[in-house]
């Protein structure tokens, strides 16, 4: 019989430790991703331009860029600043704009990739996609997965707390998302991808089930693993489903319908993978998610992010129409105003206040 295998698109080098940043032009030479030194390192102002102080003596043939922001004009330019350079490699240093901008540059010129993020807030980090800002808002452009990533624990400590909070909510709404997916799979036949669906689903529960907390290396270990995990398993499925269900829908709602309120990405997963694993009938399992979170000092209700009820039901109620076709357990169950307001009410009085 012949044996069938199938190639999985994922980084060469992922490194995550603390003081990682410190080895890096040394891990990219050891790896062969660039044994010259000469790397475009893609920076922000802010965080990166401060570690551009730290890691540019151990990195002299690197040729540094700022980046302005997280546009799609400003990924632009950085490939058109990077295409007149003769470079083995091209470096993301600084948050989820940075990278992303990166991440389009590094793919328009054809060259690989070095994720390098400075904090821990979504699991864009290591996924196939550049979420970029435009003219018309807000656009997911596919681009190759990064050659490595390379996440300096001590680094991501110095970083706001904010950003790993984030990150937790992102994780663990896996869970719900996979949830999402096999219901998708039951009811419309919708092709799942095992081993995606497996990578997600255990990279949330490992986050989930962790005791630690957002100060402790262990625990920051697991959520950096948690989130490249994530993004390989958008590659396998050629997709985001391992990762965005209906928790991603509510989130997109909060940020079409209230763009200039709306919270981190993160706490409004997390929000509402806790309020749509109550709606499908998960109801231990999501008053623990709502517990992990309310530890990890995550929003479980609308109030807590600055939204009242009636606005909160106004984002789940236009949640699927920001993703069409995509079948969750809000499309399944295609709640009106007041049936979403009952379930809502009977949520709230189960985690309580």
């Amino acid at each position: 019989m012949p044996v069938l295998t199938r190639l999985i698109p994922s980084p060469l080098v992922v490194d995550i430790r603390p003081g990682a940043l410190d080895d890096l032009a040394c891990v990219l030479a050891d790896e062969r991703i660039s044994h010259s030194g000469r790397l475009a390192v893609a920076v922000s102002g802010g965080s990166g331009a401060r570690l551009r102080e730290r890691i540019s003596p151990s990195m002299p043939g690197a040729t540094w860029y700022e980046v302005g922001g997280g546009t799609l004009d400003d990924a632009v330019r950085l490939a058109s600043d990077i295409k007149a350079g003769h470079f083995d490699a091209v470096v993301g240093l600084g948050g989820g704009k940075i990278i992303d901008c990166a991440k389009f540059a590094a793919a328009r010129v054809g060259l690989p990739l070095v994720a390098v993020p400075t904090n821990l807030a979504h699991d864009g980090l290591c996924s196939p996609v550049a979420t970029l800002d435009n003219d018309a808002g807000r656009g997911s452009y596919g681009v190759p997965n990064p050659i490595a990533v390379v996440i300096d624990l001590d680094v991501i400590r110095e970083a706001p707390v904010r950003y790993v909070r984030a990150g937790i909510g992102d994780a663990i709404s896996n869970i719900n998302a996979i949830a999402d997916w096999e219901l998708a799979g039951r009811v419309k036949d919708e092709k799942i991808d095992g081993l995606a669906a497996a990578m997600a689903r255990q990279a949330g529960e490992a986050v989930l089930r962790h005791p630690g907390g957002v100060g402790d290396n262990d625990f920051l270990q697991v959520l950096a693993e948690a989130l490249v995990l994530t993004g390989i398993a958008m590659s396998i499925s050629g997709d985001s489903r391992p990762a965005s269900g209906s928790c991603h829908e509510i989130n997109h709602a909060f940020d079409l319908l209230f763009p200039k309120r709306a919270a981190s990405h993160g706490e409004q997963c997390g929000l509402g993978a806790a309020f749509a694993m109550w709606l499908r009938g998960a109801h231990d399992e999501s008053l623990y998610m709502a517990e992990v979170l309310r530890r990890h000092g995550l929003p479980v209700l609308p109030d807590e992010i600055g939204f009242t009820t009636d606005e909160f039901v106004k984002a789940v109620e236009f949640a699927p129409e920001t993703r069409p076709g995509r079948y969750t357990i809000l499309e399944h169950l295609d709640l009106n105003t007041e049936q979403i307001k009952d379930t809502y009410a009977d949520y709230v009085k189960a985690i309580g206040s």
